[in-house]
């Protein structure tokens, strides 16, 4: 395992006034409600993707032209087909948002950085140096009502690379959504006039039913009381990323017996491992409830699927719960099955009962009492979007904490570190003084297992010694 933390990097950045981005065409003046997954209260907030290109030269070995107006110009035309993106939401009757397509625009900045891409280091991931100039809130922007729905910040570099960093109102795009946005823009950028995958609106297909009617069980939705001051407190925060090669995860996968060894998913695995190693850090009290959220794409538990284009919010968070002591405590292989077993519940009809839940109950946010959320992009496709400068040297989230409740979630990136090893990266965000205890546990894991590796490959007895070891975790 790798571990990152924030290179010792500063800059300066020079940035030109924000603009508005206004469809290159007129666009349809009308009012879209959104669907009764993308208006919960866990989803109104602003959520941060970032990308870095290097510079890109042309056959006769000029460069290409500058990417702030190129793509610039391209999200003008993608808008046209993305109208909504370029309207402003209202709130309605029963904390009901609608999109008001008034075709106002969407933020631009264009900006320069006195700074080379390399300078930024091989280990390119988050937490990325002077983010907030990078990616700038403009003053009165960031709100969920009234606001722009997306803002974007084209920086360009001294070594002719540039940072493509974007904000989107998470209640009108999922990741598969944004970057299916994304892909329409850089199509334009690249010269199309049509898109490869025209968008679908269609937010009534998770809309409640008439009359709502709750069918599955939901604990991610229950009113647990902060009776213990158990939200994580915002001072003192550190962030940093973890990068699991195919040796870690293979070493994390040794923790379960061999027979069942092909039986989890990667995702899984990480998932337990991370989790376990979280609040053994965080240290609540044993006889306390943990939570685990899992953010599983519903696209294809559809019959028949959600429509090829569908960009609003089509996922659930389906949650394990335990007592922190026996997380701790028990075999690596009880944390596992909790993971599993809350992934699978996700269906059609669980999906349809949340949203007939949140018609019910009045929209209300995930449980966030010791809860950690974990959200798998590595194949939201970030790492493809290619504006004509290549494909990015990092692409995706642009750090980790992000949500309504800061410090609850992590991210799964693709990444490819300085070895040329295929990996996933993970931003974790922790108070200072657990972030230490996590850092220590997660180590001690993975050397653990690769002594166990090491013990088990010598002989029968040095193989019980191993199974041993292994059953303590």
């Amino acid at each position: 395992m790798t571990r990152f933390s924030s290179p010792p990097l500063v800059f300066t950045v020079r940035r030109c006034e924000p603009v508005l981005v206004t469809p290159a065409k007129p666009t349809p003046r009308e009012w879209k409600e959104l669907s009764d997954i993308d208006d919960q209260e866990g989803l109104r907030f602003q959520i941060p993707v970032i990308q870095f290109y290097r510079r890109c030269e042309l056959s006769e070995g000029s460069l290409r032209g500058d990417p702030a107006r190129v793509i610039r110009e391209a999200v003008a035309k993608a808008l046209v087909f993305y109208y909504p993106l370029a309207g402003r939401l209202r709130e309605g009757p029963g904390h009901k948002l609608i999109v008001e397509c008034t075709g106002e625009g969407v933020l631009f900045i264009e900006a320069d950085a006195d700074v080379t891409l390399d300078q930024f280091g091989h280990a390119l991931q988050p937490p990325f140096p002077c983010l907030e100039e990078l990616l700038y809130d403009v003053p009165g922007s960031s709100g969920v009502l009234h606001c722009p729905l997306i803002l974007i910040q084209v920086t360009r570099l001294k070594c002719g690379g540039f940072i493509f960093a974007l904000r989107l109102n998470h209640t009108m795009c999922d990741a598969a959504g944004l970057v299916q946005f994304m892909n329409a823009v850089a199509e334009m950028a690249r010269g199309a006039q049509l898109l490869s995958l025209p968008p679908v609106w269609q937010r009534d297909l998770l809309k409640a039913r008439v009359p709502p009617h709750i069918t599955c069980t939901h604990i991610e939705y229950d009113e647990v009381a902060d009776t213990k001051g158990t939200i994580i407190p915002l001072d003192d925060m550190a962030h940093r990323s973890f990068f699991f090669g195919p040796s870690e995860v293979n070493a994390i996968r040794r923790f379960v017996p061999q027979h069942l060894q092909a039986h989890y998913s990667t995702f899984e695995l990480l998932t337990a491992c991370l989790w376990r190693c979280r609040t053994i850090a965080l240290q609540p009290d044993p006889e306390e409830d943990v939570r685990m959220i899992c953010i599983v794409n519903a696209r294809s538990k559809f019959n028949p699927p959600l429509p090829t284009g569908y960009y609003g919010n089509a996922f659930a968070f389906p949650m394990a719960i335990s007592k922190a002591g026996t997380i701790c405590e028990k075999h690596f292989a009880y944390t596992l099955e909790l993971v599993r077993n809350a992934k699978a519940n996700v269906t059609e009809e669980y999906m349809k009962s949340v949203a007939d839940l949140m018609a019910i109950r009045g929209k209300p946010h995930f449980t966030v009492v010791r809860t950690y959320l974990v959200s798998d992009v590595t194949r939201a496709g970030f790492r493809e979007v290619d504006f004509g400068w290549g494909r990015p040297k990092y692409g995706g989230p642009a750090k980790g904490g992000v949500g309504a409740i800061p410090g609850v979630a992590s991210f799964y990136i693709p990444f490819r570190n300085n070895k040329g090893e295929d990996g996933i990266v993970v931003p974790i965000c922790l108070p200072a003084a657990a972030m230490g205890r996590f850092v220590e546990e997660l180590e001690g894991i993975l050397k653990l297992a690769s002594k166990c590796l090491e013990v088990a490959s010598t002989d029968k007895l040095a193989a019980k010694s191993s199974r041993i070891i292994m059953s303590s975790l």
